[in-house]
């Protein structure tokens, strides 16, 4: 029996999991994922537990719940990938061979990369909401803070989720507003952008919405390390911003075994270098990466995640059938912008094409605005934790198409940026 080998299973590899197992014929193919941590949590969730829109309880389920029959769960730490071998090793257990394999490992912030960051006032006056533990942690924080210098600070890009750090800054604007401490809160966004997005058009209708909320933006700013004493966090070219709560988003590194295995090709951040069209690894034809896990140019995001799920199905498909692989991911990706008092943005885009202005998913109906603010973006949102834990985690089609699409899109608005 030939073996079809998943490293990780959140997002990408549980979605990967499921659709391969209806796919493949069970009598030729055994399909085994390795897993660490028992516990599935839904990242999109991190962003609203601070403020009370969700508890901590729901965005949290055994990741065991969502895998099909007929199938095999290892529960251990995956130390390296002998591709020459075809085997991986494991911490725990013996080695697992593999026919084919599928690096979904994702990616997680590393604090330790920034100096002072993760020193006495972790925890006490810095806190990241991309973790779970962080997450809960500033919810406790903010419930009870005073006020002073809020400043959100992107350490380094490409980031999960790269319109997270906004969204937090717009839900705590609306948040400290509706608790009427408003004028007790200095709030500063800091990026190492040269805008708070890395699209223009997006970029262009963003900057206008911080502005409007009294909203300091400081671009271009690479920091170097937190000055614990000083409450400050310090740029390489030695500019300064103060602060009385820092919000971070550390550096997001993939998984250290990726590096470890030679599949980062030197890649400091530990991500595997992939096609960005096939998702194939570029260096060994029976590997494929997928999600968070790729050094991919498109959104670190679970919509790219389901695209290129997609995309890739049919690439395996086909490597196993001994054909060519004619499937190509075109970067498509699609994200809900919270934007505070119960309103959110919608921004659909590839490798191609920026955000632009328009109605989503059906042309010139909706329901959903495009790069438009509005309550309904804001309910699609939220409903998408339904679709979250009983569509994608199973690997049910959503009714998008997988490839961008340019109807409804106002192309002129590119031009006018």
């Amino acid at each position: 029996m030939k073996k079809l080998l998943i490293l990780g299973a959140g997002t990408a590899g549980t979605m990967m999991l499921n659709k391969l197992r209806h796919r493949l014929d069970k009598k030729e193919w055994e399909i085994t994922i390795v897993e660490n941590d028992p516990n599935h949590y839904y990242q999109p969730g991190f962003l609203f537990v601070p403020f009370g829109i969700y508890n901590k309880t729901e965005i949290v389920k055994p990741k065991a719940d969502f895998f099909p029959n007929h199938i095999h769960a290892v529960w251990d730490e995956v130390v390296k990938i002998e591709p020459e071998n075809n085997q991986v090793l494991l911490k725990n257990n013996d080695p697992l061979a593999y026919d084919v394999l599928l690096i979904a490992t994702g990616c997680t912030p590393d604090p330790a990369e920034t100096p002072g960051l993760q020193g006495e006032l972790w925890e006490k006056d810095i806190f990241t909401f991309y973790t779970y533990e962080g997450s809960c942690a500033l919810h406790d924080k903010l419930e009870n803070w005073e006020g002073g210098k809020l400043v959100i600070n992107i350490v380094d890009m490409p980031i999960k989720c790269p319109p997270a750090p906004l969204e937090f800054t717009f839900l705590a604007e609306a948040f400290f507003t509706n608790k009427g401490m408003r004028d007790k809160v200095d709030i500063t966004f800091v990026t190492p952008m040269s805008g708070p997005f890395t699209k223009p058009v997006a970029s262009k209708m963003l900057s206008g919405l911080l502005a409007e909320r009294n909203i300091h933006s400081v671009h271009d700013f690479y920091i170097e390390k937190v000055d614990e004493a000083n409450k400050k966090i310090v740029s390489y070219d030695e500019k300064e911003v103060p602060f009385d709560l820092l919000i971070t988003i550390p550096t997001n590194k993939g998984a250290a075994m990726v590096a470890a295995s030679g599949l980062d090709e030197g890649d400091d951040l530990n991500f595997a270098v992939t096609d960005k069209h096939t998702l194939q690894s570029k260096q060994f034809e029976n590997i494929f990466v997928i999600g968070d896990a790729t050094n991919l140019p498109a959104s670190k995001a679970g919509s790219v995640a389901h695209f290129e799920g997609e995309v890739l199905t049919e690439n395996i498909l086909e490597f196993i059938a001994g054909k060519p692989l004619t499937h190509q991911f075109d970067g498509h990706s699609n994200c809900f912008i919270e934007t505070g008092y119960g309103q959110a943005s919608v921004i659909d885009f590839n490798y191609e094409v920026q955000p632009l202005p328009g109605k989503f998913p059906v042309p010139g109906i909706g329901p959903l605005s495009l790069l438009g603010i509005s309550r309904i973006n804001h309910w699609g949102k939220l409903a998408f934790k339904w679709a979250y834990w009983n569509m994608l985690l199973k690997g049910i089609p959503f009714p998008i198409s997988t490839n961008m699409s340019m109807a409804g899109k106002e192309e002129e608005a590119a031009t006018e940026a």
